[in-house]
């Protein structure tokens, strides 16, 4: 029984030593392949039951682990839809049957449709912005959808947010709109007549359902110490070659009240202003940071959202995960939010075909995150993850398992001549 057991083993070292190999192979085939994890044989005995004076040998089993965990280095390219994880987390993706999975290679580019798929076929999944901001369902996939970036017409957005921050000046003269005799009953601009009298004036530009461009003429007109009037006017209704009279009232007015100690807005005042724009949506005007301090008039800053007509001219990925459509204007819309899904013990996954990976029972459940939340790692954008394959250090593997394959196979040759000899004595 020991010659036999001997034999087997030197069989079981060498079954072995060829798994290890053929781990090593797989290694040094894939070590190009962007989002590899290096495979590795683990090797733990196996006992057989000896009895007093004669012993049994056992032998060798191996177990085929994936360092899932251990990240490659990043390389960069020049496509936008070239993506990396920095850190933990896969991306999710599906197959055409729409069956999810796990996946480091993000070499994504779109195909016909304007679907980002991956080399092997599968589509990167994401959370759309069509019904306002998504946010993740914490333990399942529920919510993805496969990220498709088509423009099949014009897009125009109309203005609905603006914010509007400067200094009006302390200075300025007073427009004494109080009729006669208790004041000079003079004409503001929000009373839209040939005389009408403002302190300062400025324009914005504004955007209709149809993309139409609305230019807005808007008036600041010093009424009394610290209050102001604010008059907005459609250019489009001005006087040939003058401003007053327009062809219609303003479109809307607001007055407001400074604080005399700090030039800053009363806590009662208002702080913006509704304007229709016409042929568009009411555009909500921010004017909370306005100032009434000693200096001249100033613009600090003046936006107005809103687009005309444009198409999408390319896509942009920011590091956590939103792709933006950037429009031909430059104005950029965010369209999808790509979010990272994690596992107890990555370690654990059930590697498939494909460079995907799939839950098991000993990896835990499936929780999903947006990047840079939860422990998830950063969204690279123009870069890929290399295999965390070590050529070296699979080369000097492949000699060490060469030659225990060899040493293996000696001891089953030894035990087979002595078998062979043991068989020969009864003759």
């Amino acid at each position: 029984m020991s010659l036999y057991g001997m034999m087997r083993t030197g069989v079981s070292g060498m079954n072995a030593q060829a798994n290890r190999l053929s781990t090593v192979a797989d290694n040094i085939a894939n070590s190009s392949t962007n989002g590899y994890k290096r495979a590795n044989t683990e090797f733990s005995t196996l006992l057989v039951p000896s009895t007093q004076g004669s012993y049994n040998s056992g032998g060798v089993t191996t177990t085929v682990r994936n360092a899932i965990s251990t990240q490659g280095v990043l390389q960069y390219t020049t496509s936008v839809t070239d993506l990396a994880v920095n850190g933990n987390g896969f991306f999710v993706v599906q197959n055409s049957g729409g069956q999810p999975y796990l996946t480091r290679a993000g070499s994504f580019v779109l195909d016909g449709d304007g679907r980002l798929i991956n080399a092997a076929g599968f589509q990167l999944m994401g959370y759309s912005y069509a019904n306002g901001v998504p946010t993740p369902a914490a333990n399942g996939y529920a919510g993805l959808e496969p990220i498709a970036i088509t423009q099949p017409e014009l897009v125009a957005t109309p203005s609905r947010n603006g914010i509007f921050s400067g200094n009006l000046p302390l200075g300025a003269s007073i427009v004494d709109n109080t009729p006669p005799p208790a004041g000079a009953g003079e004409a503001t601009a929000g009373d839209n007549t040939s005389g009408s009298q403002y302190s300062a004036k400025t324009s914005l530009v504004a955007y209709g359902n149809r993309g139409e461009q609305v230019l807005l003429d808007v008036y600041f007109t010093k009424t009394a110490d610290d209050t102001w009037e604010v008059a907005v006017f459609n250019r489009a209704d001005a006087a040939p070659d003058t401003s007053f009279p327009y062809t219609s009232g303003p479109l809307a007015t607001e007055m407001l009240t400074f604080n005399p100690t700090t030039g800053k807005l009363e806590g009662t005042s208002p702080t913006g202003i509704a304007i229709p724009v016409p042929g568009g949506d009411s555009l909500a005007l921010d004017l909370s940071k306005l100032t009434q301090l000693d200096a001249g008039f100033q613009v600090d800053n003046a936006k107005v959202d809103g687009t005309p007509p444009n198409s999408i001219e390319g896509i942009e990925i920011s590091s956590d995960g939103i792709i933006y459509a950037r429009y031909e204007d430059g104005s950029l819309e965010p369209l999808y939010r790509i979010p990272l899904a994690n596992v107890q013990s990555p370690d654990q996954l059930k590697v498939l075909s494909g460079n995907i990976f799939a839950e098991s029972a000993d990896s835990g459940g499936v929780s999903v995150g947006f990047a840079g939340s939860k422990g998830l790692g950063e969204i690279t954008s123009g870069a890929l993850e290399n295999s965390n394959v070590d050529i070296a250090e699979e080369l000097t593997s492949m000699i060490e398992s060469q030659r225990s394959y060899t040493a293996n196979s000696k001891v089953f040759q030894t035990g087979s001549d002595l078998m062979e000899l043991l068989v020969n004595l009864k003759r």
